[in-house]
């Protein structure tokens, strides 16, 4: 097999001539090209606060630019430079034509020769250096392109940019699996940690536990290793009664998640008590749940492991 043949199959990557492609490898892409503008203090100033630059040679009357913006001085802009010949053109549409329409760039290489300082006039001539045959990459098969730019200030060699891409033809893409026949995704689990294990203990005895401040009494959920109110790290337990009231909620729609079913209704339920805990209110239609309803609370068996603090619209028991 040639570079550019492979075996017939259904992944088979397309062709281009080989020959005419190796022709193109020193053709000149753009002649007696003129920078749009000399290099300028305004164009330094912006390159250097997008890339967080501030070195202080870029600055004041004896400035330079940064030599990374090498390339920056030959861009054509929207417009275009008139000094591009139809080279590259030509390149493309061998490659579109042979099915290699997509383009990624892949990496570029830079020579500095000389500073570039305001004032400067930039011109240049950009050649394509080589061609390569067909590669396989992850992205698809394709061939890469390397462009030489030397560039020139005041006449004299300033720098050379080498810039590669890739022009290929997409892989296919493996289709998605089926999901998998079983049961209902399961609810991700709580974490579970010393600071709030005597919480979930709690859930799973059917009783809601808040803490309470030994030093200062006041109540607090969730569940923390300090008093917010005085700092102590002392503290035991209540049970609350599980009245309380919607305080604010929220209709979850999207994104959709395993395990739920939107559209669902997450409350911040405010309890006799005074402290505050987020789920979910069950009982009456998502669009139904409304500030100040009261609510309380009920243990929702969620799968054969977990079992979940919920609230009940209407407060009664």
């Amino acid at each position: 097999m040639t570079p550019t043949q492979r075996e017939d199959g259904p992944d088979r990557a397309p062709d281009a001539p080989a020959e005419r492609l190796a022709g193109f490898a020193g053709r000149t892409a753009a002649e007696a090209g003129v920078g749009k503008d000399p290099v300028n203090l305004p164009m330094i100033r912006h390159w250097c606060e997008a890339m967080g630059d501030e070195h202080p040679a870029y600055r004041g009357p004896d400035a330079v630019a940064p030599p990374t913006m090498l390339q920056a001085w030959t861009m054509g802009g929207l417009s275009g430079h008139t000094a591009r010949s139809s080279v590259h053109d030509e390149l493309f549409a061998l490659l579109d034509g042979a099915g290699f329409t997509s383009v990624v760039a892949t990496d570029c290489e830079q020579e500095y020769l000389r500073p570039l300082r305001p004032g400067d006039e930039i011109t240049f001539e950009t050649v394509i250096e080589s061609v390569s045959g067909l590669k396989t990459t992850r992205l698809g098969s394709g061939h890469f392109v390397t462009t030489r730019t030397d560039v020139r200030a005041g006449g004299q060699p300033a720098g050379t940019h080498r810039f590669r891409i890739l022009k290929y033809a997409p892989a296919a893409r493996p289709r998605e699996p089926e999901p998998p026949a079983g049961p209902v995704a399961r609810r991700p689990r709580p974490v579970v940690n010393r600071d709030n294990a005597g919480f979930w203990e709690g859930v799973a005895g059917h009783r809601l536990l808040v803490q309470r401040c030994a030093a200062c009494t006041a109540l607090r959920f969730p569940w923390l290793p300090g008093c917010a109110d005085c700092g102590s790290p002392e503290w035991d337990t209540i049970e609350v009664s599980g009245a309380g009231t919607v305080y604010s909620y929220v209709v979850m729609h999207h994104p959709p998640f395993p395990a739920f079913d939107p559209p669902y209704a997450v409350g911040l339920v405010e309890l006799a008590e005074g402290v505050r805990i987020v789920s979910n209110v069950v009982g009456v239609p998502y669009d139904k749940v409304r500030i100040g309803m009261p609510v309380r609370l009920e243990f929702l068996r969620v799968d054969e492991e977990l079992e979940l603090p919920v609230f009940r619209a209407g407060g009664e028991d």
